[in-house]
């Protein structure tokens, strides 16, 4: 694993965008997966950036997200598909029909997590994949438990992922307890992964992500198994590293 050390969170946006793009650039059609969550807003703000400033073309691009609320419609402020529209679709030349995002009011989730790993692999399967990673080690929403899943699946949230993502409803309340989740294979599946981490709240999970065993109380470790990670993360994230 490859590791870039950045200053502070505008500088592993800066970085990590530096990196997604370009990967645009070299293969303009590219399978691209993307994350969401407060910590690759920045990312996509330089990206829109660059296509805004720099003429960086999504034309050709592809996308695939790895996960959703369930339960939620497209439409609702606190879904991922409305996350993506908002902090970067929107606002770049990409085609709608390239981008897609779990659909969160499937009505049979086995079966369409199984149509959608079968989607990423009929694309060709994905270049790079951009991960965050939550402050119990869960990557996507594959949470810490006895064993990695390969599928994308319906899956319980944890009690830390609900309280760490309760910031973004009126209260924890309201945030949904499942998710559609893209699952191990597609994932280690990337050719290229790139991961990000910003602030003290992650320090733990960067540490045993990089240092500890392949565990799947730490899911992210996994990613220990891939030939090809590139971690961009500030001090702040890096400060319990050896």
């Amino acid at each position: 694993m490859i590791i870039i050390q950045a200053k502070d969170y505008d500088e592993m946006s800066r970085k990590a965008a530096l990196f997604i793009a370009s990967q645009v650039l070299l293969k303009p059609n590219c399978l691209l997966g993307l994350a969401t969550g407060s910590t690759p807003v920045g990312t996509y703000q330089e990206l829109i950036r660059f296509h805004e400033e720099d003429g960086l073309s999504f034309q050709q691009v592809r996308t695939v997200n790895l996960d959703e609320y369930y339960g939620l419609p497209a439409s609702h402020e606190q879904s991922y598909r409305f996350f993506m529209q908002e902090n970067l679709f929107d606002h770049i030349d990409i085609l709608p029909e390239n981008t897609h995002v779990p659909d969160g009011l499937s009505r049979d989730p086995q079966a369409y997590g199984k149509e959608y790993d079968e989607m990423i692999a009929s694309m060709g399967g994905i270049d790079l994949q951009l991960l965050g990673i939550g402050s119990n080690g869960h990557i996507a929403f594959n949470e810490p438990g006895r064993y990695f899943t390969a599928q994308t699946r319906l899956v319980d949230l944890n009690k830390n992922t609900i309280e760490d993502n309760a910031r973004f409803f009126e209260s924890a309340d309201e945030v949904p307890r499942q998710a559609i989740s893209m699952g191990m294979r597609s994932i280690l599946g990337a050719r290229r992964i790139l991961i990000l981490a910003s602030g003290a709240n992650k320090a733990e999970a960067v540490r045993d992500m990089l240092e500890g065993q392949v565990d799947p109380m730490i899911p992210a470790s996994i990613l220990q198994l891939h030939p090809n990670v590139t971690l961009v993360a500030d001090n702040a994230a890096l400060s319990l590293i050896s």
